[in-house]
């Protein structure tokens, strides 16, 4: 799968809309009629973004089979944070909710992880380096592009990472299923590290004992053991905003 590239209509809109300086080169099937086409060029003009005009076929061959629509754009190398530097921009503010990734492999959660983060407030994502997905084209299409703009921190160790937001003043919540308080049981810490478990596997045991706290989230039915890794991210996430962001998206403290 490219990693270099975003492809289809709303995906590449959303990218020249947002973030135009991520995108080195806008190239559009000769297939593509008006209104999109009208639309794709004139805001390409109003960002200073270049395209060029080529076969369908080429665009298949750029997008290596997969679904394009007709337009793909060619992105810029996006910057790197590395963890000190993240972890230091977030000196001084009494609220901050990190999500950490303990290696989920399924790029479609990561994106959609991502997707929520944004959506939630949350100040970054933090994933491993190693036996992870990565921040290729199937996470930007699936994050609606918000993996160009959150935050994304490679690290080689998650154990080691959670005792650094430890240091850095942050509490760390593990999500485990087996953990015997709820999420619901109280609110989750203003600097918080929201650490979500791998696809089927949960949190690795060094990890789970890493973390300050483990919490839980209430399955009513009976026969349903776990949720999908993405969607015990968005509810820790959301729940960590209910009460630290304002209706507007504001910290409120």
């Amino acid at each position: 799968m490219p990693e270099d590239i975003c492809r289809g209509r709303k995906p590449v809109i959303d990218l020249l809309t947002k973030t135009p300086s991520r995108c080195a080169k806008l190239i559009i099937a000769d297939n593509v009629r008006p209104p999109f086409l009208d639309e794709l060029l004139d805001l390409a003009r109003s960002v200073n973004v270049t395209w060029q005009v080529a076969k369908p076929e080429a665009l298949d061959k750029i997008s290596g089979g997969e679904k394009h629509q007709g337009v793909i754009c060619r992105l810029t190398q996006g910057k790197t944070t590395g963890l000190d530097e993240f972890l230091k921009s977030l000196e001084g503010m009494a609220s901050a909710l990190v999500v950490v990734l303990d290696h989920i492999e399924d790029p479609h959660n990561l994106g959609a992880v991502i997707r929520s983060a944004e959506a939630g407030g949350a100040s970054g994502v933090i994933y491993a380096k190693r036996r992870s997905a990565v921040p290729n084209d199937t996470v930007i299409k699936t994050s609606a592009g918000a993996s160009l703009r959150v935050p994304l921190i490679p690290v080689a160790n998650i154990t080691r990472t959670i005792e650094a937001l430890k240091a850095a003043n942050f509490w760390t919540v593990g999500l485990d299923g087996k953990a015997e308080a709820s999420l619901w049981s109280e609110e989750l810490p203003g600097r918080c590290g929201l650490v979500v478990g791998a696809e089927g596997e949960g949190l690795s045991r060094l990890v789970s004992e890493s973390c300050d706290l483990l919490r839980r989230i209430p399955i009513k039915q009976e026969g349903v053991s776990s949720l999908n890794a993405s969607v015990a991210a968005a509810l820790g996430i959301f729940e960590w905003s209910r009460s630290n962001l304002s209706s507007k998206g504001e910290i409120l403290r």
